[in-house]
């Protein structure tokens, strides 16, 4: 099944800032994840109330968020708005959610086709998907080699090193909630971790940075556990 979204033009979300974002259902979120059941930041607050009304609503319809209400759209239309962005726009893919596809399997015809319409924009996202799951990792080194940017996302400084040595795709990883500021990091294998700067800085954003819709870089980035979870997500991050 195809994932039903929210297609936001202009995020007013004061660390991606003013950027088109998208929003998948949570069918897509793979059970693989740690922070599945807890401790996921995109479960709580005002994104976890609209994410709930996505997830629980379905395809070309409504739901009521707040004093308004959002429409969700199917997976073709999605890809119809992402295809009329202006050329080199860049965008986020899932300020919440996963890549097409149920569960821990990637839906390759899918990410194909988002690969398509996002051609001579810049779009990046992050998955959780497994990458020791040999199509998911083909899919997202196809995705990555052509022009979609997708982070694999680590969950601790040694699988940083693991996932960055696939060599399929650029890493950023979970750290703990003591962290802040430009700490200066590395993995156990010495990979540079920079921990990322809309976390502490004010005047940075994701548009205005754009350092995880780079394919090719060889950083890892960062991401303190943060939001309402975090102390949550910091305690499964350090079991881990």
């Amino acid at each position: 099944m195809k994932p039903h979204l929210t297609f936001t033009l202009q995020s007013s979300n004061k660390k991606t800032g003013p950027m088109p974002v998208s929003t998948s259902d949570r069918k897509t979120c793979p059970t693989a994840c740690p922070f599945y059941d807890a401790g996921c930041y995109a479960a709580y607050g005002p994104l976890g109330g609209m994410w709930k009304g996505l997830s629980a609503a379905g395809p070309d319809s409504t739901f009521k968020n707040g004093n308004g209400n959002v429409l969700t759209f199917g997976w073709q239309a999605f890809l119809k708005m992402v295809h009329k962005l202006d050329a080199n726009a860049i965008w986020r893919h899932n300020q919440a959610g996963d890549l097409p596809g149920d569960d821990n399997t990637i839906d390759a015809t899918a990410l194909g086709e988002l690969v398509k319409a996002n051609k001579g924009k810049r779009g990046f996202t992050y998955t959780h998907k497994p990458m020791d799951n040999a199509a998911n990792a083909a899919a997202v080194a196809k995705a990555n080699a052509n022009g979609f940017t997708i982070n694999l996302s680590a969950d601790n400084m040694s699988e940083a090193d693991e996932l960055a040595a696939l060599n399929i795709g650029p890493v950023v990883v979970v750290l703990s909630d003591s962290i802040s500021g430009n700490s200066k990091l590395h993995t156990p294998s010495g990979h540079r971790v920079v921990v990322c700067p809309a976390t502490y800085r004010d005047d940075v954003t994701c548009k205005s940075c754009g350092l995880c819709q780079i394919a090719t870089r060889k950083t890892i980035v960062g991401f303190p556990a943060h939001g309402a979870a975090k102390k949550k997500a910091a305690a499964i991050v350090a079991a881990l």
